[in-house]
């Protein structure tokens, strides 16, 4: 039996009888090879040991054994003979001692299982990790025990590649790359996929690394996850219904092992997509004198996705409602023009009323002077120029400016302008009318040699003129050619129709606005007439005008340049853009003349975006007027494909001008004194207002202070009270009025005169008539102060005067901001003749500065005659004596006076007045107490005060204005004064007679 098969016996677990005997046979074999090898060594280790050039293995990642194919075995030719009866030849040198492994950081080792079979295992040295390696690959050689027992001579296999793959397990569980997701849908819509969530696992094999299933673990959504993590919904959204739903997504790897954490996933329903414009507030409030107000500062257009080429955007501020279409300087017309750089030969023919010019009085205007002062004309009012303001001849070149707003045309003319005869003929000279939308200009020549046909009627056919709004009218007359601007842009005529000349004639002209003047002989141009109601006889009114006017200015010499009608016609609020660098050169603005709208046109719509942001509201008026202006956005945008283009509804908002820090002017001053008759004849005359103050302040809301408050509060009234501080503030003027109170001037012997010069470097005017005068143009406070300093009252017979009242007034805008009532009154003291005080060195000079103390109580000094010398005639000695009697007769019924006040009801004052005397006592010696005390001398004012409060208004038959006058001087003490300032009454004494 061969060594094969007693191998092979003894291998069984239950051996047979012939195996049996075959182990027997082996085990006697081996016993007797050992001893022998013991015994006699041999040299016979000719072989290496043979192993299979590669191998595969598996081991898992908790396991340390590899399983190999084929299996680890290594042969040695070396090794026993097969057959028994060979058993002496066997040898030790055979045997497999050991296998060794070759590489670096291997985490396995091979052990021999069996030397004499070459049988061995490789396994782990160390628990493996697939996530970290998941393949591992090494060379192995097999070494036999070499020859004798010490192992002399030991041989070794070639190397062999082993190939071992770490097999994974399932630890690691699903993680989702982001901690939550989220998205936005629009209703009623369906979507394919609203998001994607996406979870990833650490193992390292594909089973077990790979994301088999998504689930949504919050119950009752309408919304289904597949295998992917891809969500829809599974029904149409409803923004009312639910505006976002907030889902639980969890994952499974391949192994089941579900995610560590589940995900929370955020879907909004966003309303149906409407393109628009989003961000934008409707109301905007701007407070005045802030500047620039951006007005779509979040403002950014919605397309729904939409591919778009181009957007164009017209934003309009709507003004129409405010003033004449916008809000523009109320300055008068006149002093527009002036400002604007017109500034000789021009006539206002539509003033605001005054006292010299009050031919407008009796004209409906607007509604308050927030704005410009506009005129009405309803078809059956007109009005007369006064003769003289404007020149009957116009052959110089002339420009006629006028605002105007119209109502649909009819078939009869309306008159804006007409310069007609005065009677008999009534021949046009010159008019302005409107007759079926067309702006008409008629100008016939004056007598001339030549008697050709020339041009006298210029037509224009001009929408704006019956369109309802406010528009600026210019006409450069320069025979024979006539242009006109429509606010701010030219239009030359499309007819013009000639006339012969005038026939030479003396009849005067009347130049009349709304209407034209002619005398009823039956001359009627063809127009229907209507009676003026003011006027007498046959007087008549024809071609009425129906509308409003304002800032109808006639301008002779020289025509208006268009720097000068683009300054009266352009607006002080609007639009304005400031485009950022990035942005100007792909986006084009464009703005109409007066700002009031502009266009935006791009094809990127960021840089569109940016520039509507940047867009913003102007108003350069230091008092706008307050109110709303209505904005509008119109869009067109234009698309790649026209079928499907956007529509972007308008945009609709107004701007909230919020109401300006009212100014209040102030005018404060001496408003009572005396001065000498022959001051008033001199040749400066007597100054009106020599120490006026012109003061404008605004008051303005300050928070209490908190402490203060709370401690008044416990005490008093618990409600905090706001307070208020007055700030002085610096703005222009424009008007000054000085008007005489009672009598009107007489020409003859009085006059109110101011230094013209002192006008002229102001760059001011004056005009005068019998009422007063009236200083006009913008200038500032500090110079309407000094000129109104420099008005003199003059009177060449004052010998029945005994005092004179004026009263002046200043404004602002037109009007818009007057001033307080400041009222003055001068009154005369009649002196004796210097020549009959012989016993006089010095006469006291006439006019003597106003010196400020307390009020002087007269009812407590002792009067006493002066000691007349031998040289005064007797007629001064009588005028003397009888003075002196007069004035303790004055003093005695002041007396009764005080004491009566104390009895009755004080009666208020309906003007205060502040009493700075100027006296002149050259005939009085009064001796004053040097021991009276201060306390009485106040009291003694108190008393006075109440006595003139209780005899204001009172007349004494029995006492003439002179008489009145020197008590009033002796009584002292006047009451406050309109503003509520205390005054103290000014003496000034003339004691050269007083004896001591």
């Amino acid at each position: 039996m061969s060594l094969t098969a007693a191998f092979y016996c003894s291998r069984q677990l239950q051996p047979s009888p012939i195996c049996s005997w075959a182990s027997y046979l082996v085990f006697l074999l081996f016993t007797y090879s050992y001893i022998f090898c013991l015994a006699l060594p041999l040299t016979v280790n000719k072989h290496k040991p043979w192993i299979e050039t590669t191998y595969h293995g598996i081991v898992t990642e908790n396991d340390d054994k590899v399983l190999l194919d084929p299996p680890l075995i290594a042969l040695d030719k070396d090794a026993p003979l097969r057959y028994a009866a060979l058993f002496w030849l066997l040898t030790c040198s055979g045997e497999i001692c050991g296998f060794r492994i070759h590489g670096q950081n291997v985490p396995f080792e091979a052990v021999v299982l069996d030397k004499s079979t070459g049988e061995g295992v490789i396994r782990a040295k160390d628990k493996l990790d697939c996530e970290l390696q998941k393949e591992h690959t090494f060379t192995i050689q097999a070494y036999d025990c070499g020859e004798g027992p010490d192992g002399a001579n030991m041989k070794k296999s070639h190397k062999a590649t082993v190939h071992i793959q770490v097999n994974d397990i399932n630890e690691y569980s699903p993680v989702f790359k982001e901690k939550s997701y989220k998205a936005t849908v629009i209703e009623g819509k369906k979507y394919d996929s609203i998001l994607k969530v996406e979870a990833v696992d650490a193992d390292c094999s594909f089973q077990f690394s790979q994301i088999c299933n998504y689930e949504i673990v919050t119950p009752d959504v309408p919304f289904t996850i597949d295998k992917d993590g891809f969500i829809k919904n599974t029904e149409k959204l409803s923004y009312g219904k639910e505006r976002m739903y907030k889902l639980t997504v969890t994952a499974y790897d391949c192994g089941k092992n579900r995610a560590s954490e589940d995900v929370l996933v955020k879907i909004s329903v966003k309303p149906t997509c409407k393109p628009s414009w989003q961000g934008f507030n409707k109301r905007i409030e701007y407070e005045p004198g802030t500047g620039s107000l951006a007005l779509f500062p979040s403002m950014h257009l919605e397309t729904c996705d939409e591919p778009i080429t181009s957007i164009r955007a017209s934003i309009e501020l709507e003004t129409n409602h405010i003033g004449k279409g916008c809000d523009r300087d109320t300055y008068s017309e006149k002093s527009l023009h002036k400002l604007c750089g017109a500034s000789s030969g021009t006539v206002e023919l539509l003033p605001a009323p005054s006292s010299s010019a009050n031919w407008t009085v009796g004209l409906p205007t607007d509604n308050g002077h927030d704005s410009d002062q506009v005129f009405e004309f309803n078809g059956t009012q007109a009005i007369k120029v006064p003769n003289g303001m404007v020149s009957t001849s116009l052959k110089d070149p002339f420009t006629i400016s006028v605002w105007m707003r119209h109502g649909p045309g009819a078939h009869e003319k309306e008159t804006i302008l007409c310069n007609s005869d005065k009677t008999e003929m009534n021949r046009h000279h010159y008019s302005l009318y409107v007759h079926n939308c067309r702006l008409i200009f008629l100008l016939r020549q004056e007598p001339s040699e030549a008697e050709n046909y020339k041009p006298a009627e210029f037509h224009w056919k001009l929408d704006q003129v019956c369109d309802k709004e406010w528009h600026h009218y210019v006409l450069n007359v320069e025979f024979p050619t006539v242009s006109v601007f429509v606010d701010g842009t030219t239009f030359e005529p499309f007819l013009v129709t000639e006339d012969y000349p005038l026939h030479a004639s003396k009849i005067e002209t009347q130049l009349t606005i709304g209407a034209c003047w002619q005398e009823n002989s039956g001359h009627d141009n063809d127009t229907e007439t209507v009676s003026e109601p003011s006027s007498g006889g046959n007087a008549r009114m024809a071609q009425f005008f129906r509308g409003n006017l304002a800032g109808l200015i006639i301008r002779t010499g020289k025509l208006e340049n268009k720097k000068v009608i683009d300054c009266l016609y352009t607006c002080k609020e609007g639009l304005d853009v400031q485009l950022p660098e990035e942005v100007a050169s792909a986006i084009k603005v464009e703005f109409n003349p007066n700002q009031s709208s502009l266009t935006v046109e791009g094809d990127d719509i960021d840089a569109f975006d940016k520039v509507m942001q940047h867009i913003s509201y102007l108003n350069s008026r230091q008092f706008p007027t307050p109110g709303i202006r209505h904005l509008r956005i119109s869009t067109t945008v234009k698309c790649f494909n026209e079928e499907s283009c956007v529509t972007v509804p308008d945009a609709e908002g107004y701007v909230m001008v919020l109401q300006p820090e009212e100014p209040k002017i102030s005018l404060s001053g001496i408003d009572h004194f005396a001065r000498s008759a022959a001051e008033f004849e001199s040749q400066e005359g007597v100054t009106l207002f020599p120490e006026l103050r012109i003061v404008s302040t605004i008051t303005r809301e300050v928070e209490a202070d908190t402490e203060s408050e709370a401690a008044e509060g416990a005490d008093d009234d618990p409600t905090v009270q706001e307070t208020v501080v007055s700030e002085e503030i610096m703005h222009n003027l424009d008007t000054c009025e000085v008007t005489v109170v009672g009598d009107e001037l007489d020409g003859e012997h009085e006059s109110l005169e101011v230094d013209m010069s002192q006008l002229q470097q102001r760059s001011l005017e004056m005009s005068s008539s019998n009422v007063g005068l009236v200083i006009t143009g913008v200038n500032t406070m500090a110079n309407y102060e000094q000129v109104l300093h420099l008005i003199r009252y003059k009177n060449w017979h004052t010998e029945a005067l005994f005092d004179r009242k004026f009263k002046l007034v200043c404004s602002e805008l037109n009007g818009r901001y007057i001033s307080n009532d400041f009222k003055v009154e001068v009154n005369v003291i009649h002196t004796a003749s210097p020549m009959e005080h012989a016993n006089n060195a010095m006469v006291q000079p006439n006019f003597i500065n106003p010196v400020h103390h307390a009020s002087v109580d007269l009812s407590g000094h002792n009067l006493v005659n002066a000691h007349q010398a031998s040289v005064v005639p007797s007629a001064a000695t009588i005028v003397i004596v009888v003075c002196v009697s007069f004035l303790v007769f004055m003093i005695i019924l002041g007396v009764f006076r005080i004491r009566a006040a104390h009895q009755r009801t004080m009666r208020d004052q309906e003007n205060g007045k502040e009493n700075e005397m100027d006296w002149d006592d050259s005939a009085l010696t009064i001796t004053v107490n040097p021991m009276e005390t201060y306390e009485d001398q106040h009291s003694s004012e108190e008393e006075e005060e109440e006595e003139e409060e209780s005899e204001d208004g009172e007349e004494e038959d029995d006492i003439t204005s002179a008489e009145s006058e020197s008590s009033e001087d002796e009584e002292g003490g006047e009451p406050e004064d309109q503003q509520g300032a205390s005054r103290q009454q000014q003496l000034e004494w003339d004691d050269s007679t007083l004896t001591y």
